[in-house]
């Protein structure tokens, strides 16, 4: 009989234990979130008023209302962030958010409603404003890109990857305002790539076996400009003084 009155006893403060912490929790849950509560990991470059100002969020406001979700594609597409997750924490109380930068392969630069907006490139072709980065750090990029879209990034990738490869040399990516590619590379200059997106593989391979064929045959003539807007009839013209 006295050990079926003690197991009660232990049940009973159990269940009241589980009770104080349910409404513990409950209450945290309630509580509203200041700006002082943002917790930024990852990197120094953004402050609690940054992640505040890049969202449509407005503070104070209770932990259980903030969607994490919806505030983690804001801060990404705002902050030209490679990835960012955020976490609704109740010990200790607030938001954990973690950010990871871009880092630029490229200078850029895009029009915006007819002004000009100068910032910097990463390898997927993700525009990053100029704001959102630490220049610091930055070593010295030797590749520029004029008149980025959105519509532009897989094109770009593609350009950044076979540069990787080093399979030759870009300094220059020019986007005219109706979508004309043209690139510079340093030994093979000017070359014009057209419109068609989808023969930017085809047009990489043949831009690297023109440099091939360059290195192994010592060619000394100075190329003007390489029309590949046809990849299957490559145009050719050498400067003549």
């Amino acid at each position: 009989m006295k050990n079926e009155t003690t197991i009660n006893t232990r049940s009973f403060l159990l269940l009241i234990l589980f009770l104080f912490s349910t409404s513990l929790i409950a209450l945290k849950t309630l509580k509203k979130v200041n700006i002082q509560d943002i917790r930024i990991s990852g990197s120094k470059l953004f402050s609690q008023n940054d992640l505040v100002k890049n969202s449509s969020l407005t503070f104070p406001i209770r932990l259980i209302s903030i969607n994490t979700y919806f505030l983690e594609k804001e801060l990404k597409q705002n902050l030209s962030l490679k990835n960012v997750s955020v976490n609704r924490e109740l010990f200790p109380f607030g938001l954990k958010v973690k950010v990871n930068t871009r880092s630029p392969v490229a200078y850029g630069e895009k029009v915006s409603n007819g002004k000009k907006i100068l910032g910097f490139i990463d390898k997927d072709g993700i525009f990053i404003d100029k704001k959102n980065l630490d220049e610091k750090n930055l070593k010295k990029l030797k590749i520029q890109v004029f008149g980025w879209k959105e519509k532009f990034k897989k094109i770009l990738s593609e350009i950044f990857i076979a540069q990787e490869n080093n399979e030759f040399e870009v300094v220059k990516i020019t986007f005219s305002p109706n979508g004309f590619l043209i690139v510079e590379e340093k030994d093979l200059k000017t070359i014009f790539l057209g419109f068609n997106q989808n023969l930017i593989n085809h047009q990489l391979l043949i831009i690297k076996n023109l440099k091939n064929e360059i290195k192994k045959n010592n060619f000394t003539g100075k190329i003007d400009k390489i029309d590949l807007t046809d990849p299957n009839k490559p145009k050719i013209k050498v400067f003549k003084p």
